[in-house]
């Protein structure tokens, strides 16, 4: 299970990091299309040296003097939180673990942390389908209020068409993964109380018996 958290960890890592987010094309004879990251811009941009056409993949970083849509910054801000909870996850699913292994372990100390990294997985899984949800939702059907930098190399009434990218299905597979960590804890979670259960009938019968 921990390796599990650890995996989900990368996985939201990637999607944090993909270049990919949002993906516009422009008529535009120097620059077709722009990808939108969480932080930055990518373009290619052609240039026309002594004859010969150019092509140069600029990175232009998206900050406070760019004109950000709320609802994007608001994907931006759970899907970091999801991730800040993943390494939450990781440790307390280490720790139950490690109690586990011990010669006589506190179940419910084991359950206890179960339940947490339960509580925490769920609430990150939420956030990360939240994120990628409300980036799809805003970028396809709503009213897009991202708007470039005077000096940016295209403008934004330039803009034909937006495509689809992989974020929304990395998402959606990335919860989908986590739901089944969440069920795998609960189900962990019942068998330690059905163990703890058993080992107290089997403790009052012992009492009983030296009585």
């Amino acid at each position: 299970m921990a390796s599990l958290a650890a995996y989900l960890l990368s996985c939201l890592t990637v999607i944090a990091s993909y270049l990919y987010w949002r993906l516009w094309e422009f008529d535009d004879n120097s620059v077709q299309f722009v990808s939108f990251g969480l932080w930055e811009a990518h373009y290619l941009q052609e240039f026309n040296v002594s004859g010969t056409v150019i092509k140069t993949l600029v990175h232009t970083p998206i900050n406070s003097t760019w004109t950000i849509s709320p609802k994007f910054q608001y994907a931006v801000n759970l899907l970091v939180w999801a991730i800040l909870m993943k390494p939450v996850v990781l440790v307390f699913t280490a720790m139950a673990i490690k109690i586990s292994c011990m010669k006589h372990p506190l179940v419910e100390m084991e359950i206890y942390c179960y339940q947490v990294s339960t509580l925490i997985l769920s609430v990150s899984s939420l956030f990360t389908f939240a994120s990628v949800s409300c980036n799809y939702l805003v970028d396809h059907y709503g009213q897009t209020t991202l708007d470039f930098l005077p000096d940016f190399p295209v403008k934004k009434d330039a803009l034909i068409s937006k495509h689809y990218t992989a974020v929304f299905p990395l998402g959606i597979i990335t919860t989908t993964m986590s739901l089944f960590g969440v069920i795998s804890f609960l189900s962990e979670i019942s068998s330690l109380k059905l163990q703890s259960q058993v080992k107290a009938m089997c403790d009052s019968k012992l009492s009983k018996e030296e009585v």
